[in-house]
Formats: structure tokens, C-alpha cells, sequence
């Protein structure tokens, strides 16, 4: 699934190229890609119809489109891009995995496409969060660490009381969005901590540094268009980011740690795989 910085990459393409202006059509070409908005296809085509897109927004990995006139001004576009889908703009390359279009008033046209159908679109109310307004779908979700409100004293106040390993505490999105496996990863190596320590026993300062360094590695890699590796994650335009090449532990078991030369390891966790170094990195006593 995509994260924060591939989600934020989208995000801006759309903000630059759709705030403002009007849906004019509306096709659903799959039913899954709206399963989630209860009231069906044809209720999310009504109301998308004649709507302009007033603004973009994001939360951790959650997408949205602010929408006004004919739709509440109180209402969004929920884009939920699952694990494979993608916003694109323009005409698409391969339409066997296009799953909605929308027309919009200046004749470019807005595609999800989407190859595993895990994602979708849906329309949700939207409503206040700690003074932030968030579609009501993203209330439960937590600041991510780009998000200029993002209080990081109380989220290290949030881990000291989690008894549990502090990388499951990374992907709990509601302690703190945004972070998937393969920043997690990035994160613990930058911090020099291993993802199996309980995020309890690491001191405060400790678990500052790794939230600081969640935070500078997403930013190194929205710089850098996000992370691909494969063609499911591209941006509005169709193309794809390169922090794959710039990764310093994610898929690099078997190889040289980049800070002291060990052989980094790769082990298994939640149905995931956990990249470290061994000696910067020391799995913690038994």
C-alpha cells in the first residue's frame, strides 16, 4: 500500500491540476471501486455530477477531494488507493484495470485505475478533529509526522505506555499515520533501534530521534516522488518515484549496512519482512 510520501505525491498533482474545477461525467466501470460508499454507484455519480472540486487533502495515507455546489460543502471525495490504485490524468495507457472516470469542466478527464481492486472511491461528511476538518471515514486516524500540528512530546507520551514492539506502534495509524513497512524500516535504521524493542522500555529521547527520523525520511522521499518498485505506484502523470535507490535498509538483506559494512538481515513480521543491520541495530535480550 502506498504511504505518506506516495499519497502526498498524488495529492499535490491533484491539487494543482483539479482544485476548482467541475465534474461534468461520472462512469463507474466496476462495482468494487465503490463498495464502500453504502448507498451505490449510482448515489456516488449523482452526487459527484455538477460538483466542483474545492481543495485536496491528506491524512497519513488518506487521500481526499473537498467538494462544494451541488454536493454539501461539508462533503468529500474519499480516495482510497488500496494497493495498487492510482489517480491518473489524462488519457490512460491500459484501460483493462480502469475502475471510474470523471469528466471534469475543462475536458480532462480523472481516472482510478486500479489493478487488485483493493481500493476505491466513496463520499463521506465531513467533520472536526482537534480544529482539522477530515472526512469522517479519517476521524479515527492519528497526525502524521509532516503535519505542521503534529505533537510529538505526547505521541512519545502515547509509546512510553505501549507494551508492545515499537515497530507495531509505527504502523498503528492511530498513534501515528502516515508510516508503513518500508518507512518503518528506514526509520528504525536512521534511529539505530530494532523494530522487536518495546516501544515501553525505549527512553523518551530515543523515541523522539525515531519520530524525527520518520519524519526526515518521508521527507527525503517525497523529494524524490516516493517509492517504487513496480509500476502500481505512480503519480497523476503516470510516472514513477526513485527513493527505491536511496533506501538504507528496506530489501537490502544480504548486503552491506551503508553506516558500519554488517551484512543487513531480513526477518519475518506481521506477514511482512523486517530489513535491519545486526550491529547498529541489536535485536534485543531474550
Amino acid at each position: 500500500m502506498p504511504e505518506l510520501p506516495e499519497v502526498e505525491v498524488v495529492r499535490r498533482g491533484l491539487a494543482q491540476r483539479v482544485t476548482d474545477r467541475t465534474i461534468t461525467a461520472v462512469r463507474v466501470h466496476h462495482p468494487r471501486a465503490v463498495r464502500r460508499h453504502e448507498a451505490g454507484p449510482a448515489d456516488l455519480t449523482a452526487r459527484l455530477l455538477g460538483s466542483a472540486i474545492t481543495g485536496t487533502g491528506r491524512r497519513g495515507k488518506y487521500l481526499w477531494l473537498t467538494l462544494g455546489d451541488t454536493v454539501e460543502s461539508s462533503s468529500a471525495l474519499v480516495v482510497h488507493l488500496g494497493m495498487s490504485g492510482q489517480m491518473l490524468l489524462g488519457d490512460v495507457p491500459n484501460d483493462n484495470h480502469l475502475r471510474i472516470a470523471a469528466l471534469l469542466d475543462d475536458g480532462t478527464t480523472l481516472s482510478f485505475v486500479d489493478q487488485r481492486t483493493f481500493g476505491g472511491w466513496m463520499i463521506a461528511e465531513m467533520v472536526t478533529v482537534d480544529g482539522t476538518d477530515v472526512p469522517m471515514p479519517v476521524a479515527h486516524i492519528a497526525r502524521d509526522p509532516l503535519d505542521p500540528r503534529f505533537d510529538r512530546d505526547s505521541v512519545v507520551t502515547v509509546l512510553r505506555h505501549k507494551h508492545s514492539e515499537i515497530k507495531r506502534q509505527l504502523l498503528n495509524q492511530a498513534v501515528v499515520s502516515g508510516v508503513g513497512n518500508i518507512y518503518a524500516d528506514e526509520a528504525l535504521w536512521r534511529a539505530k533501534v530494532n523494530g522487536a524493542r518495546l516501544a515501553s522500555g525505549l527512553p523518551r529521547r530515543k523515541l523522539a530521534e525515531l519520530l524525527d527520523a520518520a519524519a526526515a525520511v518521508m521527507t527525503d522521499a517525497l523529494d524524490e516522488g516516493g517509492t517504487s518498485f513496480d509500476s502500481l505506484y505512480v503519480n497523476v502523470n503516470g510516472e514513477s518515484g526513485y527513493f527505491d535507490r536511496s533506501l538504507d535498509a528496506y530489501g537490502r538483506a544480504g548486503e552491506p549496512c551503508r553506516r558500519c559494512g554488517a551484512v543487513m538481515r531480513r526477518e519475518k513480521f506481521m506477514n511482512r519482512s523486517s530489513f535491519y543491520c545486526p550491529r547498529c541495530q541489536p535485536r534485543p535480550r531474550a
